[in-house]
């Protein structure tokens, strides 16, 4: 066997040293990132930037949590992070739900001018976001909505549309025919079809377009700057103004803290359904 030599394969052991080097190199800013949240000001001012927290304490995570300065205001991340749980949950459900729905009728309920439409929708994927920050602050003003936690569900959902209802479009291209034509010819409606058949088979790219919608919606700062008022701002937003609140001695520790809290609910979600994130994105790729 190639690469091979007395039954020991080399090109396998490059490999894996090559893959653990880059892994080692693409996890180092989150080490040190863990490593400085749990070190005393003391300790970082001392000791190596590699090196592991001789006391580790939570300290830093207290402070960020609750009590580190974000501009005047010093409750820490606490009020920015119910924030964005209260904005994500329902812009991640009615998005995901109406792209469901969208993708069903593109492709089993082809009307005159559908491919036109989901043509025209492509644009909104491809859309730089600041061309919408005007018009879409003059809607919110119009609808009341502007500077408040539910404008900015209103947006998320608007812009997180044309994604969802590409990714339903192509996995359902590729669902048999056959099952929603059975299913009509036993009498079965649009909604009785969509909640019985269509759905219980969507699982795949339903954990794809929830955490795609999720990582966009949680991570945003652009919308979160310019359409929330100072009680409806996100966590990217109350991160941005802890960082850079200017105090007599920068604490890099609640700093660190500060942006593995912020962190970490994305990566919780990836570490728990990241492994049909890639599965539910080839389901629809062979068709459609």
């Amino acid at each position: 066997m190639a690469g091979t030599s007395g039954g020991f394969d080399w090109t396998r052991l490059l490999l894996w040293a090559v893959l653990l080097g880059l892994a080692g190199f693409f996890l180092a800013p989150l080490y040190v990132m863990l490593a400085t949240s749990f070190k005393s000001m003391d300790e970082i001012r001392e000791g190596s930037l590699l090196a592991l927290p001789h006391l580790p304490t939570f300290e830093a995570w207290t402070k960020a949590w609750s009590s580190a300065c974000t501009g005047t205001d010093c409750n820490g991340l606490q009020p920015f992070f119910w924030n964005s749980v209260w904005m994500v949950i329902p812009a991640v459900a009615v998005s995901t739900v109406l792209g469901a729905i969208n993708g069903y009728v593109l492709t089993q309920w082809k009307f005159r001018g559908s491919e036109t439409l989901f043509a025209l929708m492509l644009f909104g994927v491809f859309m730089p976001l600041q061309v919408i920050l005007l018009p879409m602050s003059q809607v919110l003003g119009y609808l009341g909505l502007a500077s408040s936690i539910w404008g900015l569900t209103l947006v998320h959902v608007l812009c997180g549309l044309p994604s969802t209802t590409l990714f339903f479009r192509n996995y359902y291209a590729a669902l048999p025919n056959e099952l929603i034509k059975a299913a009509m010819l036993d009498g079965a409606g649009f909604w009785r079809i969509f909640w019985r058949i269509v759905l219980p088979l969507s699982t795949p790219i339903l954990v794809v377009t929830l955490i795609w919608q999720f990582t966009q919606i949680w991570n945003d700062f652009l919308f979160g700057v310019v359409f929330s008022s100072t009680d409806s701002k996100p966590l990217m937003v109350g991160l941005n103004n802890l960082a850079n609140t200017s105090s007599s001695v920068k604490e890099y520790n609640v700093d660190m803290a500060a942006a593995m809290i912020a962190g970490l609910p994305t990566l919780f979600v990836y570490i728990v359904a990241g492994k049909y994130f890639v599965r539910g994105l080839t389901a629809g790729a062979v068709k459609g």
